[in-house]
């Protein structure tokens, strides 16, 4: 798989399918495997591009803390290294803090802005959160904290299909880039002091915030206010979703994905 140098790290990225370029930004805990149910319909309408952050997957681990604008600087330059002048902007979760710091920091190259499951800062609450977050991941047996992160993430639906929550457990025990309990511990702190509500009203390029109905990770009410902050956002609720609504609402999240960026762009050509 291609890599790049970028910020002292090497990034690992794939570029999937033809068309607009569209970066895909995951969240806490993710590598790129995680975009599974995204990578071909994605790629059916879009240049996909799909990496790993720093310090989960093949990238490169952190030996410091960090925080989400020093992740955005590796977007900016992965999109430098593809030779993207302009691309539309996904990102999940963590991966949307980021985004959020993408598109302030450089609002000409973001076409688009897609913000799924996200919040634009929760202060000190937040910072508690993060700080039990790590905690968790140095503490837990490896069962333990993927059993934390499916509680977290998934419907009780979900639990009462044994089968798939089996497979999925599994799948995850048995990642061959397991990302080690420090470097979550580090992502869950750059998304702990994210905050930059006071910010978001600079932003005029077109945003859709996607939020989850049944969310215990991000509450959708922290999508809502993220939207409010924002002029001119969409806001989509998918209700019946948890935080892992990209996986266990997959058609659903997709569509509402490439119906925003596919319209906004034939919008921008008119």
């Amino acid at each position: 798989m291609p890599y790049a140098d970028l910020n002292g790290f090497e990034i690992h990225y794939d570029v999937r399918g033809e068309g607009e370029p569209l970066l895909c930004v995951h969240g806490l805990g993710c590598d790129r495997r995680a975009w599974a149910l995204q990578i071909e319909p994605f790629a059916q309408r879009f240049q996909a591009v799909f990496f790993d952050n720093r310090d989960v997957g093949q990238s490169s681990l952190a030996t410091h803390d960090y925080t989400t604008a020093d992740m955005a600087q590796d977007v900016l330059a992965l999109a430098d290294h593809l030779e993207l002048e302009s691309f539309h902007l996904l990102g999940v979760s963590l991966g949307g803090m980021v985004s959020q710091h993408v598109a302030l920091t450089a609002p000409e190259r973001v076409r688009t802005l897609t913000l799924a499951v996200t919040h634009g800062g929760v202060g000190r609450a937040g910072r508690i959160r993060g700080r039990l977050l790590g905690s968790y991941a140095r503490h837990l047996s490896p069962e333990d904290r993927v059993d934390n992160l499916l509680y977290l993430c998934y419907t009780e639906a979900f639990f009462e299909n044994e089968e798939l929550y089996q497979f999925v457990r599994q799948a995850l025990l048995e990642d061959p880039y397991p990302q080690p309990p420090e470097a979550f511990a580090r992502q869950a702190a750059a998304g702990a002091h994210h905050d930059v509500r006071e910010r978001l009203g600079e932003l005029s390029m077109p945003v859709h915030v996607i939020a989850a109905g049944r969310d215990l990770m991000i509450p959708p009410w922290k999508s809502t206010e993220l939207a409010s902050l924002i002029p001119g956002s969409k806001l989509t609720m998918i209700e019946r979703e948890g935080h892992g609504v990209m996986w266990e609402g997959a058609a659903e999240f997709n569509s509402a994905v490439i119906e925003f960026v596919t319209a906004t762009a034939a919008e921008a050509v008119r």
